[in-house]
Order: structure tokens, then C-alpha cells, then sequence
């Protein structure tokens, strides 16, 4: 592999401004290039702005490992997380334009919406959904196993998902929160979320390659595959599909776009002397909204918490804005220093990488005059399913009949689980997948991927079977939550 690494290096593109480098970057494709040998990278684009100028935009290595497809500044990535601020945006875009505010009710402006309890249905605010303070959590179980292209359909769960912290005093990461925002903006503007990021941010912003699909990317002949290591080689993944999710995290872009994304940041919301985002709006996402407890500050940071789509921290004496994203195949992260009026981006092709924090943090380090440190190097492995799963656990075995275990099961918020037995074993069908049921003691199983399952996700949570005083199992307790989520069994005809 080291060899495919050397010559990917040898192809990096050439530096397209014509622009002087300042001296604090000399030498900075070759550490760049160090770097992705290390991570064992397969490319890498960067971009670099400083005082709304583009100092640096410049691609490594490969877009196309198999075919050796070089990576330029115009090589579209996904950008997974880094699309909540675009989100964000939308919303702060249409309180200026008076159709909503902040300070509103997801009900306000989605007709018959509820949360779980009445507490939530009073207190959230779209502000909270913003910065991650709502309580919702996660829910990844539900978007992810259960997805629903629907967006609307998927926000209307949210009256059966329980909260999973503190509602408006406690930081917990939500798609679901974003996706219920994104919902918002549909309501409110009658277009789709896709087609309002790109009429009221990609056009204004001139960001031409930036797409919300994968089809529309795959049209431009100039996008990125995505790559994962596992066990010491370097295999392609399938791209990740958002379903409704789409506001959290299905924008791809590239790092010339991008530029004009930090540009309309640090110029408080104007690009080419226009007001493209409300500076209100952006005075209010870059302040903190959603201060982290105590014992999740970072070592020698008075400053740790979340705006709008941001998290803000005090980094070296010198105020940082940052939000990366991580999906099939991909890991970016976007900086911005907005009183020193700099901003980098840095875009890989690598799964679970800790390379653009690496990339990031040593070019922050040379513009902002602080000594170098040692990064970490770390690439976690990506998921992969062991081989077929082992028999009954014969010294633990069912209290049934494998039979007795068959039918359809539901729970509001989530879906419908039909389990069967086919040769002689269980199998778990969900609306997009089919999983074994590995057996691990007594009437626990767990949900085991097939041959052919390539999502980078682990499913394997245990699956409780229970029955009632008859003894005839009633429902299943899924437990891939704080508290087991209850699938009741449909009563046969």
C-alpha cells in the first residue's frame, strides 16, 4: 500500500491561485503529504482563507483509489455534520425575513406536532434544536434502522421518543433535532429543505458544485469515493443515505465552495456586498447558547460550548469556531478564528480519521504564531460483520420453540419487525434490512448483519423476547436506549 500512497503524492494538485504563500505556510504540502502517509489516507483537499482572501486550496492524493482519479480544490466530499450550520443558517435566513423566529414552538409552525410530554411541547424552541439543549438525544435507532424518506412522517415520531436528557439544561447531540428543523423551513416556506439551502445559500454564495444528493454529485464527473481501513488495508465504502435526515447531514461540497461558506462567516454574513445571512443571525450562532457542564470542559479551556451549528471554544488564547462531520467513507472539519478573520476547511476521503483535526490544527498553529505539538494519529477500523454467527447457546437454551418466536412486531416511534424462521433459524426483517437473530441466552438475541450488509453501523443490541402469565410471547425489549424500546406483538388472525 505504501507504494499506491507515494505515487498519490506525486500527483497532488497544482497550487491554482498564483498567490504568494505567506511564509508561516512554507514547506506545508510537504507536511501535508506526511501526514496522509501516516494516516494511511487515501486524498485530502484544503483550503485556507485569511482576511477574505483564499491563501491556500489545494487537493491530495486520490478521489478514486482503483482508478487513480487525482483530488483537486474542485473535488466534491461529503461533508456530513458540517451541513448543520447550513441548516441553521435557513432558519436565522427566515426569522430575517419575519416568517418565523427563533424563540418559536416546532408546533408554531408544523400542524399537529407533538413531543412526548407536555413539558416538551411547551418549553423547546427551535434555538434549542439549534444547540443540541432540547433533551431529544439521538434516536439513532429509530432514523437509522427505521428510516422514512418523509420528513414530516419522521418528525411526527417525536411523540413516542421519550427525551433522552435534561430538556433545555443538558448537551445532547440530535439529528433528529436538525431534521425537525429542516422540517420547519419546509412548512414555513412550502419548497423542499434541499431546494431552500440551495435558491437562499449555494446560489448566493456561488457555490456551484455543491450538491444535497447523491445523484446530482455524481453528475459532475469530479466527486470523491469513500474509503475505511480495516485490519491494516484500505477498502471503498457505500455512501451513506440521509433519508429525511437529509438537514443533519447530506450536503457535499468542496473545499473552492467552501471557501465562500467561511468567506460569508467571518464577513458577518455578507459575500461580495451582499447580505446572504442576517448578522443577527450570526452574532447569535457564534455566541454560546448551550454552555457544556464542568466536567466536560477540555484541559485549560475557559471557553467550551455550542451556538447555532458551532461549537465555540476559547483554543490557545484565540477564539474558535468549529464543526466537523463523519460518515461512510468521510471525515471533514471546518475552523474559524473570527477575531483573527481566518478560517480553514480540510476534507478526507477516510472514515473515522482524526486527519483533518491534524491538518487543521498545525496550519491554525503556524498563521496564529504557536508552537507545533504532536497530533494523534488515529484511524479507527471500519464496522464489519463477524462471519455467521454461532448456534444455540446450548447450556442457556430458549424457553420456546424457535416458532414461537415468529411474528409481526411494532412500536410507535420506531416500526414493524417481522421475525421469521427460515431453515431453521431466526431472521429479524425491517423496513430496509434483514438481520439474523444470534442467539445469546435463554429468550435474548441480537440483531447479527448477513453476508452483504455493508452500512458502517453495528445493529447488534440485545433483542429480549417476553411472554406473558400463558406463556405465549407478547413483545420484544430492544435495547438500544437508556430504557428498552417495546415491540409488541400483533395478535395473529
Amino acid at each position: 500500500m505504501k507504494s499506491i500512497y507515494i505515487l498519490a503524492f506525486a500527483l497532488t494538485a497544482q497550487f491554482c491561485f498564483g498567490q504568494q504563500l505567506p511564509k508561516e505556510l512554507k514547506g506545508l504540502d510537504t507536511k501535508i503529504e506526511d501526514l496522509i502517509r501516516q494516516h494511511n489516507a487515501v486524498g485530502l483537499a484544503v483550503a485556507v482563507v485569511k482576511d477574505d482572501k483564499v491563501l491556500y486550496s489545494k487537493g491530495f492524493g486520490y478521489r478514486n483509489l482503483e482508478e487513480k482519479l487525482p483530488v483537486n480544490e474542485n473535488t466534491i466530499f461529503h461533508i456530513a455534520s458540517m451541513t448543520k450550520a447550513f441548516t441553521g443558517s435557513l432558519l436565522g435566513i427566515l426569522e430575517g425575513e419575519n416568517k418565523l423566529s427563533l424563540k418559536d414552538r416546532p408546533a408554531d409552525h408544523i400542524p399537529n406536532f407533538q413531543f412526548y410530554n407536555d413539558q416538551m411541547n411547551r418549553l423547546i424552541t427551535i434555538e434549542d434544536l439549534l444547540s443540541h439543549k432540547s433533551g431529544l438525544g439521538s434516536h439513532g435507532s429509530s432514523i437509522v434502522l427505521f428510516p422514512e424518506n418523509d420528513k414530516l412522517k419522521t418528525v411526527k415520531r417525536l411523540k413516542y421518543l421519550k427525551p433522552q436528557a435534561e430538556i433545555k439544561n443538558s448537551w445532547a447531540y440530535s439529528n433528529v433535532g436538525y431534521t425537525l428543523t429542516g422540517t420547519i423551513t419546509e412548512q414555513v416556506t412550502g419548497n423542499s429543505w434541499e431546494n431552500n439551502v440551495k435558491q437562499k445559500l449555494f446560489i448566493p454564495l456561488d457555490m456551484k458544485a455543491t450538491v444535497t444528493s447523491v445523484e446530482a454529485m455524481k453528475k459532475t464527473h469530479n466527486f470523491s469515493f469513500g474509503y475505511a481501513r480495516y485490519k491494516g488495508t484500505t477498502e471503498r465504502t457505500i455512501f451513506e443515505n440521509y433519508h429525511s435526515s437529509a438537514p443533519a447531514g447530506a450536503i457535499k461540497s468542496t473545499v473552492s465552495d467552501l471557501s465562500n461558506w467561511i468567506r460569508v462567516w467571518l464577513n458577518n454574513g455578507t459575500f461580495n456586498g451582499k447580505q446572504v445571512i442576517p448578522q443577527k443571525y450570526i452574532r447569535a450562532a457564534s455566541r454560546l447558547q448551550n454552555v457544556k457542564h464542568a466536567e466536560e470542559y477540555e484541559e485549560g479551556s475557559f471557553l467550551w460550548g455550542e451556538g447555532f451549528a458551532w461549537r465555540l471554544r476559547a483554543w490557545e488564547g484565540h477564539f474558535r469556531m468549529r464543526h466537523g462531520g463523519n460518515t461512510n467513507g468521510f471525515s471533514t472539519l471546518m475552523e474559524l478564528f473570527p477575531l483573527d478573520n481566518m478560517g480553514i476547511v480540510v476534507l478526507t476521503n477516510q472514515k473515522n480519521s482524526l486527519l483533518p483535526y491534524s491538518v487543521s490544527d498545525y496550519i491554525s498553529r503556524k498563521l496564529l504564531g504557536k508552537p507545533e505539538v504532536e497530533f494523534p494519529v488515529i484511524v479507527n477500523d471500519r464496522f464489519k460483520p463477524s462471519a455467521e454467527g454461532k448456534p444455540l447457546n446450548e447450556e442457556k437454551l430458549p424457553t420456546h420453540t424457535l416458532q414461537a418466536f415468529t411474528g409481526n412486531y411494532h412500536a410507535n416511534g420506531y416500526g414493524k419487525v417481522e421475525v421469521v424462521l427460515e431453515e431453521g433459524k431466526l431472521y429479524a426483517y425491517l423496513p430496509t434490512y434483514k438481520f439474523k437473530l444470534a442467539h445469546l441466552n435463554y429468550n435474548t438475541f441480537y440483531f447479527k448483519p448477513i453476508k452483504g450488509f455493508q452500512e458502517d453501523f453495528n445493529p447488534g443490541f440485545p433483542v429480549k423476547f417476553i411472554d406473558d402469565t400463558y406463556g405465549e410471547i407478547t413483545k420484544f425489549e430492544f435495547h438500544a436506549a437508556k430504557e428498552p424500546i417495546i415491540f409488541l406483538r400483533e395478535k395473529k388472525q
